[in-house]
């Protein structure tokens, strides 16, 4: 039996687009609502309860919006094969990592300096904690693996980094379905629910991670045979 035949090149690249555009649309949750919540800022709108924290000290969410949606659209496209395997790579590169430390670093920052909400409880603060310095230190084992060129280690991390930053996308669908059912989450449900988007999203990542892997071991193995070496970009 034959192989089938590869896939014409116009085919090929309409496939490559699905994962980046798949992953913008995903990021435009959190991006409009912060884009909201900048148009609020800056548009004098009236002090609630639920808003005060962000008037009393705004520099923290402006930088945390900004920089997150430059590291989710930037991110997005570093998924795209034939932007990986251009120069373009290595300079979104130079912008996703402050980017993406900028991030975390003021999520984390607004989580222990931040009053929140009361059915943000001690739960959720653990978690926000856990998973902003997994973000933030995945990052920086990525840049120090490419400093090293450790191409694979700093694809790996920084997919991880990804997946934790795009968590708030994957929130608003596991929160939507509840809150249909049942309504407004108590505080525990609320921390599962957040918990659960971020879970997602990590064990997808380490579905593309690992698939990543077999798929550059084949091609190694055929480089090898037919006297190529060459490092697989990720």
């Amino acid at each position: 039996m034959r192989p089938a035949p590869p896939a014409p090149p116009v085919a090929r690249r309409r496939t490559e687009w699905l994962a980046p555009t798949g992953l913008i649309l995903l990021s435009l949750v959190p991006i409009l609502a912060g884009a909201l919540r900048l148009t609020e800022l800056t548009s004098g709108a009236e002090v609630t309860p639920d808003n005060a924290r962000f008037f009393a000290s705004p520099v923290p969410v402006v930088v945390h919006i900004v920089a997150s949606s430059v590291f989710l659209v930037l991110g997005a496209l570093q998924f795209a094969p034939s932007l990986r395997r251009r120069g373009w790579h290595r300079i979104a590169g130079r912008i996703l990592v402050p980017a993406g430390l900028l991030s975390a670093m003021s999520a984390l920052w607004m989580t222990l300096f931040y009053d929140l909400p009361t059915v943000n409880g001690v739960a959720l603060l653990v978690m926000r904690l856990v998973f902003g310095t997994a973000m933030a230190a995945g990052i920086v084992v990525a840049f120090v693996a490419i400093r090293r060129g450790d191409i694979r280690t700093h694809s790996a991390w920084m997919t991880r980094a990804y997946a934790i930053g795009l968590g708030a996308g994957t929130q608003v669908f596991t929160f939507l379905p509840w809150t249909l059912l049942f309504g407004a989450p108590d505080e525990a449900t609320h921390a599962v629910l957040m918990g659960a988007g971020w879970v997602i999203n990590l064990a997808v990542a380490e579905v593309v991670i690992r698939r990543r892997a077999v798929r550059s071991g084949g091609a190694s193995r055929t480089s090898g045979r037919s006297g190529a070496a060459s490092a697989p970009l990720s």
